[in-house]
């Protein structure tokens, strides 16, 4: 039996999703119009946290490690409000997603380096880039999958799966300009990480 939460951070956890998407987006759209070189359709992200940029400190912080954690908070959290007749995968579906949560914010522990794109820190970033993706979109349509028999949790199982083909199509088929696809994926990753964290007020149905 799961021990009760106090009531305050069940009051933040229904929250935090809001707080992961707002740090996200302010720290994107904030610091991108601080530098008139840089471009949404052309640049990645992680280009604004990368080594020399100006602000690139205050975007690795706000715009992958605050997010990233809190993500991967309500991730494990939402697995402890699974309802009791999801079936087994959607737990696993859970900690697959709290693992993208974590290379998320890894991402901003290991920036770019502009000057030395095949050197450790830019390789590491990028294979945080690919884990946050893959992990995302496999965990995402997972945990769907897993709560689509329950008629209460429908709407976060229709939510998870419909994030997940996201992943899935812009990440395996270039239907999109790579920056642009980079966004689209990282705004469905953040609404899983709101809805997840708004299901602090469902109740376990056995």
């Amino acid at each position: 039996m799961n021990r009760p939460f106090p009531s305050s951070l069940i009051a933040f956890e229904r929250h935090a999703g809001w707080i992961a998407l707002a740090c996200c987006a302010i720290a994107t759209l904030g610091l991108a119009a601080a530098l008139p070189a840089f471009s949404h359709a052309q640049h990645p992200l992680g280009l604004l946290g990368a080594a020399g940029v100006p602000g690139a400190m205050l975007f690795n912080v706000l715009g992958f490690l605050v997010p990233g954690l809190l993500a991967a908070w309500v991730f494990v959290r939402l697995r402890d409000r699974l309802p009791v007749g999801a079936a087994r995968w959607a737990g696993i579906g859970c900690w697959m997603l709290a693992l993208s949560a974590l290379a998320f914010a890894a991402q901003g522990a290991w920036r770019l380096d502009p000057a030395d794109l095949d050197g450790p820190s830019s390789q590491r970033h990028a294979t945080a880039w690919l884990l946050w993706w893959l992990a995302f979109a496999v965990g995402a349509l997972v945990t769907g999958l897993g709560l689509i028999r329950d008629r209460v949790w429908r709407g976060v199982s229709v939510a998870f799966v419909a994030a997940g083909a996201i992943g899935v199509l812009l990440n395996v088929y270039p239907v999109l300009a790579g920056p642009i696809a980079q966004r689209v994926v990282l705004l469905a990753w953040l609404v899983c990480v709101v809805v997840a964290s708004r299901t602090g007020g469902m109740i376990r149905i056995a």
